[in-house]
C-alpha cells in the first residue's frame, strides 16, 4: 500500500515540473521582441563626433579644382639694328597659346600702340589684331608700350601671368616678333617654349612678307631693312634655377 502511495506522488510531481517547463518556455517567446526580417536590420550606428574627411583634403587624392600652375620666366631676345627714314622701326612682342588666342603682350612700340596704327593701318597689323588695341584702355597700353629702343641686344620678359595676371599652367606656347620694316614690308618671327620642370632655347624661325605700295617699292632678301630685327631667341628658365643662382649670388 505505501508502495503504491509513493509512486503515485512522484507521477504527480513529474507532472507538475512538466508542466512548470512548458508554462517557462511559453513566456519566454511572448517577452523576447520578434526578429526583425534582414531586409528591415537597422544600419550600424556611426559616432556623431567622427565625420568622413573630403577626398580633396586626403594627401595625393586627384582633386580636378586644383590645377598646375607654372613658375620661371621666359626672356624673349633679338638683336635690334635701327634705319633710318620712315614707317620702320616698329614691333611688338607677344605670347599665345597653342590655339592662338592672345596670353599676354610684352612689349610694343609706342606710335603705333598709342593710335600710330590708325594712321598707318600696316603697322603691325597682325599684333594689332590679336592684341584687340583698338579696346583697350590707356593704361593698359601704357603698360605694354615704350619709346623705340636704341640698336643693340633687346630682351623682354613674360613671367608666365595672362592679360587677366592669372598664372598660366604648365605647357607649349607660342613666342612672336613682328616688326614693320618699311610700310607695307613685314618681318615675322615666330617659335613654340614649353613651360615645364626643365629649362629650354627655343630660335624663332622667320618669315619676311614683301608688298609693294604707293610709297614704297617691295623690298628683296637684300634689302637692308631684312637686318633690322634679327636672332631671335626665347628662353624658359625655371624657379628652381632662379633661386639657385640668387643663393650663388
Amino acid at each position: 500500500m505505501i508502495r503504491k502511495r509513493l509512486c503515485k506522488s512522484f507521477a504527480v510531481i513529474a507532472g507538475l515540473v512538466l508542466l512548470a517547463a512548458l508554462c517557462a518556455c511559453s513566456n519566454r517567446g511572448q517577452n523576447e521582441p520578434p526578429l526583425k526580417p534582414p531586409s528591415q536590420a537597422a544600419a550600424p550606428e556611426t559616432s556623431p563626433d567622427i565625420s568622413p574627411i573630403p577626398a580633396q583634403q586626403i594627401k595625393g587624392a586627384f582633386n580636378p579644382a586644383v590645377r598646375a600652375i607654372a613658375s620661371g620666366k621666359v626672356i624673349v631676345t633679338f638683336d635690334y639694328k635701327r634705319q633710318s627714314g620712315t614707317a620702320s622701326n616698329q614691333f611688338a612682342v607677344w605670347i599665345e597659346d597653342m590655339d592662338g588666342q592672345l596670353v599676354k603682350t610684352l612689349y610694343a612700340t609706342r606710335f603705333t600702340a598709342s593710335g600710330g596704327y590708325k594712321d598707318r593701318p600696316d603697322s603691325l597689323a597682325l599684333w594689332v589684331e590679336k592684341s584687340g588695341l583698338a579696346a583697350m584702355t590707356k593704361s593698359e597700353v601704357d603698360a605694354i608700350t615704350g619709346a623705340t629702343p636704341k640698336a643693340g641686344n633687346l630682351s623682354y620678359t613674360w613671367d608666365l601671368t595672362d592679360v587677366n595676371g592669372g598664372v598660366v599652367s604648365p605647357g607649349a606656347y607660342q613666342f612672336f616678333v613682328e616688326g614693320t620694316l618699311r610700310w607695307k614690308n613685314v618681318a615675322l618671327y615666330s617659335g613654340v617654349i614649353t613651360i615645364g620642370d626643365a629649362p629650354a632655347t627655343v630660335q624663332a624661325d622667320t618669315e619676311f612678307t614683301y608688298v609693294a605700295s604707293d610709297k614704297q617699292a617691295a623690298l628683296t632678301s637684300d634689302s637692308p631693312e631684312n637686318s633690322m630685327i634679327s636672332t631671335v631667341t626665347a628662353s624658359f628658365i625655371p624657379q628652381a634655377m632662379e633661386e639657385s643662382v640668387t643663393t650663388a649670388q
